[in-house]
């Protein structure tokens, strides 16, 4: 389902949150086909895709109640949400035994695949968004979203979490994952906590795949065709051959620079010693 190579773009807004980056992401993408193509019905996969504006958002509670017949917002004891997905057929070995859990991984197993039209997914649970700030409304969710198109996520979006305290206790739930053995659990950041401290105004942030905006667009099924540097594999079975020796290196001719004219930055002269940076080997410094 996903390529380790590949070309995404990230955004942050300051004072914005997850339904701006909702309109911002349906907006490049239709914007994109109907400059593009000219039209907002594009074909992919042998699905006709619909990217005319007003996209579809609904919550991942609404969609697993929709999908898989099972209703988290009536349920609130961990045990007991599990319990049912499990008795959906949903696979929960490994994971941990929690609401959020299981309404997370009913939605990744039953619900994804049924997703043909451009969707929004929001209201993701706290244990699978440790960035994301916490729904006022429901503290066992949170204000991200992801869209899908043909079964593919094409965007990650959500509300940053401002909140330093929040912040280390969901660090350190992940670091306690990974003591469970989960290694894609997440590290403890404290130079990110520290600058939470400082300050963080509201702030959305969103990334998107421009690979399977690409696949979209030009009806490619496989992201091969579209990656900007694949790992190419040989075109035949023939051993490759020695590469010739390279000729002896001429000694280059040392480059004289003329450093008089140069000054250093009001910002930076009190932390500067420009006689002993002058003798390093990089001089980064700006000529005027």
């Amino acid at each position: 389902k996903h390529n380790p190579e590949f070309t995404t773009i990230e955004l942050y807004e300051a004072y914005a949150d997850f339904p701006d980056m909702m309109d911002i992401a349906e907006g490049v993408l239709s914007t994109a086909a109907k400059e593009i193509l000219g039209s907002y019905r594009v074909t992919w996969l042998g699905n006709e895709i619909d990217l005319t504006p007003g996209w579809k958002r609904m919550t991942m509670i609404d969609a697993v109640r929709e999908y898989v017949g099972v209703d988290f917002e009536a349920i609130s004891d961990d045990e007991e949400a599990c319990k049912a997905a499990e008795a959906k057929g949903i696979d929960l070995e490994g994971c941990e035994r929690t609401w959020g859990t299981a309404l997370y991984e009913a939605f990744d197993q039953r619900v994804e695949e049924k997703l043909i039209q451009p969707t929004f997914i929001t209201m993701y649970p706290v244990e699978v968004s440790p960035l994301t700030k916490r729904s006022p409304k429901d503290p066992r969710l949170t204000e991200r979203f992801e869209l899908f198109i043909n079964h593919c996520e094409f965007a990650n979006a959500f509300s940053e979490l401002n909140d330093p305290i929040d912040q280390r206790g969901r660090f350190e739930h992940e670091l306690a994952l990974r003591e469970m053995g989960n290694d894609e659990a997440g590290m403890m950041d404290e130079d990110f906590i520290n600058a939470l401290e400082y300050g963080l105004p509201p702030t959305g942030g969103m990334g998107i795949g421009i690979d399977r905006c690409v696949m979209l667009l030009t009806d490619s099924d496989s992201i091969r065709d579209v990656i900007l540097f694949p790992t190419m594999k040989p075109l035949d079975n023939e051993a490759p051959k020695a590469a010739a020796p390279a000729p002896a290196a001429t000694p280059a001719a040392p480059v004289e620079i003329d450093l008089s004219k140069v000054e250093i930055e009001p910002l930076f002269q009190d932390m500067v010693d420009f006689e002993t940076f002058s003798k390093s080997d990089f001089r980064v410094v700006k000529v005027k």
